[in-house]
C-alpha cells in the first residue's frame, strides 16, 4: 500500500495546495528531516511550503532538474510575511547583509524563535564570535552562562556593540546594590563617574581578577602615570602592592567614604594589617633589627600621648603607602641605625614639622627647652661625631604613657628597652636612662656637670652630677 501512494504521488504534478503538499513532501522521504524538527517554522506546521517556494516546473522530484525557487531573496523573502525591522543606528552584521538565515533556521528549529540554542547561547553566538574572548578563568556572570542577550539585542540598537542601553546603566541595571551606595558615597572614582565600566573590566572574561583588562597595578598605572614611574622603583617597596589584590588592598576602585578612595579611614586601614603580631618588615630595615614589626595596635592602646600625626589618624604624614626611598617607607630622610652622627639633612622628617635649629646650635635659649642653662641637650646627644644619638634613643615616633613622647619603657636596643625613668620640674627635669646614672637639668639654674673629688665618707653636702663622655654613654648596638 505505502509502495502504491509513492508510486502515485511521485507521478503526480506537485500543485497540491496546503497540507497535502507538506505532506507529500516529508512522505517521500526527500524531506524527512521536517519531521524532527522541534519547533516549525509556521509555513511549514501549516503545509504552507509555496508561501516561500515557488514551481517552476511540474515534474518534482526529477533528475537535474530545480523545481522550485525561492519567491525572494535574503530578507526581502522574510518580510513578505514579517514586518520589515525598524533598525537603529548599530545593526548587527548578518541583519545588515540581510541575511536572516545566517541566525534563523527558515524550516523550524532546535530552540525558539527559529533559533538553534537553549538557554545557554554561548555555543551558538560563537559559531560566528570568538570563544576565546568568553573562556578566560574569571568570567562575567552573563557570559559564564551564555546569557548574551541579557546584554546585547538580536538585530539593532542605539548603542554600540549592540547593548540594550547606555553601557554604564546596563551595568548598574543588575549591580543596583552597588548603584545605590555609590549614589550615596561622598567619593567616587572618576572613571566610575564620567566613563563605562567597560573602560577598566572586560565585559565577558578576564585573565584577572574582577575580570579586569589588566591585572592591578598595572590597570592603575594607566591613568595614574606617576605611579607607574615611582612605585617599580623604590627602595623600600610596600608589600600589598605587589600581592594579589595590589591596589586594591588599601583602595576601593569604585567609591569610599574616605579620602584617596581608601577603604575606610587611614588610621583603621593600617592597623588591618599592622594591627598584627608577626608581621615582617622590609629587607632595608632587617639590616638593622631580626625583629619583627611592631604590632601597632598594641602599642597605641591605652596610651595617654600621641604623636600629632597619629592623633590625627594621619599615618602618611610621615609614611608612604606606595613605598619610598627612605627608611621605613618615611617620606622623608630618618637614620635606620640607632648611632649616627649628625649632618645636615639627616632628619628632614622629624623637621617638617619641628625646628632644625634645635640641632643647629650647641648653646641656646631659643630653640629647645631641654638645656642645662644655656648647654643645648639636643645638639649634645646628636652631634657626637662617632655615636650620635638618633631621635629613637629617647623619643617613641607613635605613642607613650609620658610627656614629650619619652615613654617609661623607653627604646629598644637589641634585646634590652632602655628605661628613661624620665621627670619634669617647672625649669627642667632629670633622667637615668641606663645610658648614664641619673643626671638633672635646670633652663635657670644650671646643674654642674664638672667631675669633683669623692667627698669624705662622713660628708653631708650634695655631690654635683657628672655624666660620663657623651660618645661613651652607651653600649654599642643596634635597636629599632
Amino acid at each position: 500500500m505505502f509502495r502504491l501512494l509513492f508510486a502515485i504521488t511521485i507521478l503526480l504534478p506537485l500543485s497540491l495546495p496546503g497540507t497535502a503538499l507538506a505532506l507529500t513532501c516529508t512522505i517521500k522521504g526527500c524531506h524527512p528531516f521536517l519531521q524532527d524538527l522541534k519547533n516549525l517554522h509556521v509555513p511549514v506546521k501549516e503545509g504552507k511550503c509555496l508561501s516561500c517556494h515557488v514551481q517552476k516546473e511540474e515534474m518534482h522530484p526529477y533528475p537535474g532538474l530545480k523545481a522550485f525557487e525561492l519567491k525572494a531573496k535574503g530578507a526581502d523573502l522574510c518580510y513578505l510575511c514579517h514586518d520589515k525591522l525598524a533598525l537603529g543606528p548599530v545593526v548587527h552584521g548578518p541583519v545588515k547583509d540581510g541575511d536572516c538565515t545566517a541566525c534563523h533556521r527558515y524550516h523550524g528549529a532546535s530552540g525558539p524563535k527559529l533559533l538553534d540554542m537553549g538557554e545557554d547561547q554561548t555555543a551558538f553566538c560563537t559559531g560566528c564570535h570568538d570563544e576565546g574572548e568568553f573562556r578566560r578563568h574569571y568570567q562575567h556572570g552573563p557570559a559564564a552562562v551564555g546569557d548574551c542577550t541579557s546584554c546585547h539585542t538580536h538585530h539593532s540598537s542605539t548603542e554600540k556593540k549592540l547593548l540594550k542601553e547606555q553601557s554604564r546603566q546596563l551595568c548598574l541595571s543588575c549591580h543596583n546594590d552597588f548603584a545605590q551606595t555609590m549614589a550615596k558615597a561622598p567619593r567616587v572614582h572618576p572613571p566610575v563617574s564620567n566613563d563605562a565600566c567597560t573602560s577598566c573590566h572586560n565585559p565577558h572574561s578576564s585573565a584577572s581578577q574582577f575580570v579586569l583588562k589588566e591585572k592591578m597595578p598595572d590597570l592603575c598605572y594607566g591613568c595614574h602615570s606617576a605611579m607607574a614611574t615611582k612605585v617599580p622603583n623604590v627602595k623600600v617597596p610596600h608589600k600589598p602592592i605587589s600581592q594579589a589584590k595590589s591596589c586594591g588592598s588599601c583602595h576601593s576602585a569604585h567609591f569610599s567614604p574616605a579620602k584617596g578612595l581608601l577603604a575606610v579611614d587611614q588610621k583603621n586601614l593600617c592597623l588591618g594589617c599592622h594591627g598584627q603580631d608577626g608581621l615582617h618588615s622590609s629587607k632595608v630595615f632587617r639590616e638593622y633589627s631580626g625583629l619583627p614589626l611592631v604590632n601597632m595596635k598594641k602599642a597605641l592602646d591605652k596610651k595617654s600621648q600621641l604623636h600629632g600625626p597619629i592623633n590625627d589618624g594621619a599615618c602618611a604624614a610621615c609614611h608612604s603607602p606606595h613605598g619610598s626611598d627612605n627608611f621605613r617607607m618615611l617620606v622623608k630622610s630618618y637614620p635606620a641605625p640607632f648611632y649616627v652622627p649628625h649632618k645636615e639633612g639627616l632628619y628632614d622628617l622629624c623637621f617638617s614639622c619641628h625646628d632644625k635649629s634645635m640641632l643647629k646650635y650647641p648653646d641656646t635659649t631659643l630653640y629647645t627647652n631641654f638645656r642645662n642653662g644655656k648647654q643645648n641637650l639636643h645638639y649634645l646627644h646628636v652631634s657626637d661625631k662617632r655615636k650620635g644619638r638618633t631621635c629613637r634613643a629617647c623619643h617613641d615616633a607613635h605613642a607613650v604613657n609620658g610627656r614629650k613622647l619619652i615613654g617609661a619603657d623607653g627604646a629598644v636596643f637589641g634585646k634590652w628597652k632602655i628605661p628613661t625613668r624620665f621627670k619634669t620640674t617647672a625649669t627642667g627635669g632629670s633622667c637615668a636612662p641606663g645610658c648614664h646614672r641619673q643626671l638633672s637639668y635646670d633652663r635657670e639654674k644650671p646643674a654642674s656637670y664638672t667631675p669633683q673629688k669623692e667627698a669624705p665618707k662622713d660628708a653631708t653636702k650634695e655631690v654635683p652630677q657628672t655624666p660620663p663622655p657623651t660618645s661613651d654613654a652607651a653600649p654599642s648596638g643596634q635597636a629599632k
